[in-house]
């Protein structure tokens, strides 16, 4: 029988973790997030690193299952009631990583000066959450500090991206815990001095307040075409006509750059085997002065692609096939190996992985940045696309997949992180919501809600830049390595000097 003190640790884990997933959308509460760290760190401070591991994996049970809910939605119609099973075995594995910010926090326990035990768990915390949002299979929804952009705390994405708002929000909360326990408030004074201070500085210096007037009439087009029809083959002339029309309305604006949703023309065998789509198209693109972004799909010697087809008045001036796929929904990872296993072939959509850059060039005179879906959640993945060239970030998704479950709202809080880190304004394209335009400051520029059909229209400009968009999340994620490692190696000497 566990004790009474375990007992009640592994309660306040859980409920760490009920916070945790409070603090995003729907609910959006973003006061929970320090309030669930500071109840995690409390169980963490005078844990054992083999307690730690479990509070930290209890905690992420909890968070994860509850974030990663909306799943269920998508694979319950490949694999019924076994959906909420494989919600909770992927959030059982994506605690992981909770547990072991766990055990570097006890290490840190044992070597690091008390009052900076709180600054090392949240370095912990934030290197452990880049490590499960990295990598074919990494998942980064859920990373803490996205929801920094609903805070004030948002202009320090554009300089240390999510991971520096995981840290900044983890330290108050686990630096307020530590106060509690200890009865000693300075700490907790110097942290939410440094944070305030540090929030400041960053706004006051952050380029996105000052960017220019933007210039370039875009529009994102929202069809709200139902997903239990889009993928039916006699629904393929309606959806056309739909977004094709929807277009057509939208010239009287002037767009130069106009965005459809991610694979939102299901033409089989690919858009490329459907010539009079292609010309029909560019008579689009060249009746309306601009480069429309087409999602569809593409298939070059067998292999398909979830791809994006940019249309000029000349043509297609270019094709981006999607590079990180998502696991079990459009591939299933080491499928040629696990063959055997039950509902393999529902669980495999069947797509290769694009290998090009997706920065493509447009009538509009600024190249934009592709991102499919799923890979607008990789933060490394949008600092590539800068690093190519990107002036512009377009997201084309198609969220119908999770109905009105949470989300499609978490996605496009995802959005508003990478325009904050880029410097750069986003162009976000959903096939039933939410789509629009997000400033450089992750201000929605025009938004348009889910289950509504529309043209959000705006304007963007070039990139106003940031530190982020320069040094990009790995050089920060070592940075806090490097952190973490050099207050155990001061600790460690500090103990020697005990000696």
């Amino acid at each position: 029988m566990p004790s009474s003190e375990r007992l009640r640790a592994a309660l306040i884990a859980a409920l760490s973790g009920l916070l945790f997933a409070l603090a995003f959308p729907r609910t959006a509460f973003a006061w929970a997030a320090p309030l669930g760290a500071g109840a995690l760190f409390w169980t963490w401070q005078r844990a054992s690193w083999k307690r730690a591991f479990f509070l930290g994996w209890l905690c992420g049970l909890v968070f994860f299952t509850i974030s990663f809910w909306w799943w269920s939605t998508t694979i319950q119609t490949a694999v019924g009631a076994l959906a909420y099973v494989a919600v909770i075995v992927s959030a059982a594995i994506e605690a992981l990583a909770i547990a072991l910010a766990g055990v570097m926090t006890s290490v840190a326990a044992r070597r690091v000066a008390p009052a900076l035990v709180p600054l090392a768990a949240s370095f912990a915390f934030a290197i452990t959450e880049w490590l499960r949002s990295i990598g074919v299979a990494g998942v980064p929804f859920a990373q803490i500090g996205t929801i920094a952009v609903d805070t004030p705390l948002r202009a320090l994405g554009a300089y240390a991206g999510t991971s520096g708002c995981t840290v900044a929000i983890f330290a108050l909360g686990a630096y307020a815990a530590y106060a509690v326990r200890t009865r000693s408030w300075r700490p907790l004074a110097a942290c939410l001095s440094l944070v305030a201070l540090a929030a400041f500085a960053a706004w006051f210096a952050w380029p996105a307040r000052h960017a220019a007037t933007p210039s370039v009439p875009v529009v994102a087009v929202q069809g709200n075409i139902a997903q239990s029809l889009k993928w039916q083959p006699a629904m393929l002339q309606h959806e056309v006509d739909t977004y094709t029309a929807m277009t057509a309305a939208a010239i009287a604006e002037h767009p130069r750059l106009i965005v459809w949703p991610e694979t939102v023309i299901a033409a089989a065998g690919g858009l490329d085997a459907q010539p009079a789509l292609v010309e029909r198209f560019t008579q689009l693109a060249a009746r309306a002065g601009a480069t429309v972004v087409v999602g569809s799909i593409h298939v070059v010697a067998g292999r398909y692609y979830n791809a994006l087809y940019a249309f000029t008045p000349q043509g297609v001036s270019g094709i981006y096939d999607k590079r990180q796929l998502v696991p079990f929904a459009e591939h299933f990872p080491g499928a040629q190996f696990l063959w055997w296993l039950p509902y393999i072939g529902s669980l495999n959509g069947g797509f290769s992985e694009g290998t090009s850059s997706g920065v493509l060039p447009t009538t509009a005179g600024l190249n934009i940045g592709a991102l499919i879906c799923w890979e607008s959640a990789f933060g490394d993945i949008a600092f590539s696309e800068l690093r190519d060239g990107a002036q512009v970030l377009v997201v084309a998704t198609d969220d119908a997949w999770f109905g009105t479950s949470s989300g499609p709202y978490q996605h496009a809080q995802i959005a508003q992180m990478r325009a904050i880190e880029s410097g750069a304004y986003v162009v976000r394209a959903a096939a039933t919501g939410i789509s629009g335009i997000i400033a450089p400051d992750g201000s929605w520029q025009t938004r348009l809600p889910l289950d509504v059909q529309g043209n959000a229209s705006g304007f963007v400009g070039a990139p106003c830049g940031s530190l982020f968009a320069r040094i990009g999340p790995t050089r920060i994620w070592i940075a806090l390595v490097m952190l973490y490692v050099l207050l155990l190696a001061a600790g460690a000497r500090r103990y020697e000097a005990t000696l």
